[in-house]
């Protein structure tokens, strides 16, 4: 079958040994999680209904951390409230990713917008989304990664025949493709710099509020606010190159997805579980002074 192999994107980045920062989902492939560039914290993750959430702060600026598990290329292909972070097409997971070596990890700030510049992501309500500024606000509140391995050439092997050494093509191990035998052509890939070790504590954007019943400490459930989403933030240099790829099938090898929205959100659709009342005893000695009266 022929297949043609297209120019794509890729940047050198450290290759790292040991990740720094606590992902946000562990799959077979990659290692996604999402980091406040404005505190430098992994965001936590939450489990809910088969979901993985993330809260974010509204304004703060974000990146997605990729990291490669596995000891050959992949390509990724990062889509960010239904949206091709490299291209700005509604995304589709045959369109142009981003290039990860062996084991290499990557953070990617924002919208490419060249070769040399990203357009920073931030957290946004979102009507004031990229999404929802180009009309295509239904996607918005989730990230997903795509990932393709990369499709192996037959390693000749000699053998000697008839005092001759000839080589034998070996067939390329099988792959966990979805779907090996309609392949489809590689398209553009693309990889950023990694950025240096951050600190993998959790940040959580702000409080549930307090609420007071007889005899109970309550926490009370917050009204739900505007939906987050990811805006066209600031230009900051961002710098890549070429290379070529080519996918092992036309399907993803696999999909991670994360979803986002702000923390009164989560807590208002109960991702976030809110604390058991707390039985609040009145206590005999309070204080150890007497104090003045009011007025």
């Amino acid at each position: 079958m022929k297949t043609a192999l297209l120019s794509a994107l890729i940047l050198s980045s450290s290759i790292a040994a040991a990740f720094a920062c606590a992902p946000a989902k562990a799959g077979n492939l990659v290692d996604v999680g999402v980091i406040d560039r404005d505190t430098g914290t992994t965001l936590t993750t939450h489990y809910h209904d088969g979901k993985l959430y993330i809260a974010g702060t509204p304004g703060h600026r974000y990146s997605v951390r990729i990291a490669n598990r596995t000891g050959q290329r992949v390509m990724t292909v990062l889509s960010v409230d239904g949206v091709n972070a490299i291209t700005g097409e509604t995304a589709g997971a045959s369109q142009s990713g981003y290039v990860l070596d062996a084991y290499q990890s990557t953070e990617v700030d924002g919208w490419r917008k060249n070769m040399s510049e990203i357009a920073q992501f931030n957290f946004t309500a979102l009507s004031d989304s990229y999404a929802a500024r180009t009309g295509r606000p239904s996607n918005v509140g989730v990230i997903g990664v795509a990932v393709f391995r990369e499709k192996q050439r037959p390693i000749p092997i000699e053998r000697e025949r008839d005092d001759r050494i000839s080589a034998q093509p070996v067939p390329a191990p099988p792959m966990a493709s979805a779907d090996r035998a309609a392949q489809a052509p590689a398209s553009a890939a693309a990889t950023e710099s990694a950025a240096g070790g951050r600190a993998a504590e959790p940040a959580l954007a702000g409080k549930a509020a307090a609420d007071s019943a007889p005899g109970y400490a309550r926490a009370a459930r917050p009204q739900k606010e505007e939906s987050l989403g990811t805006g066209h933030g600031a230009r900051e240099s961002s710098y890549a190159s070429y290379t070529t790829f080519e996918r092992a099938g036309s399907k993803p090898d696999e999909v991670d997805s994360i979803w986002y929205d702000s923390y009164r959100n989560l807590i208002a659709r109960g991702v976030i579980p809110q604390p058991r009342p707390v039985a609040v005893e009145p206590q005999p000695f309070p204080n150890h002074f007497v104090p003045d009266p009011a007025g």
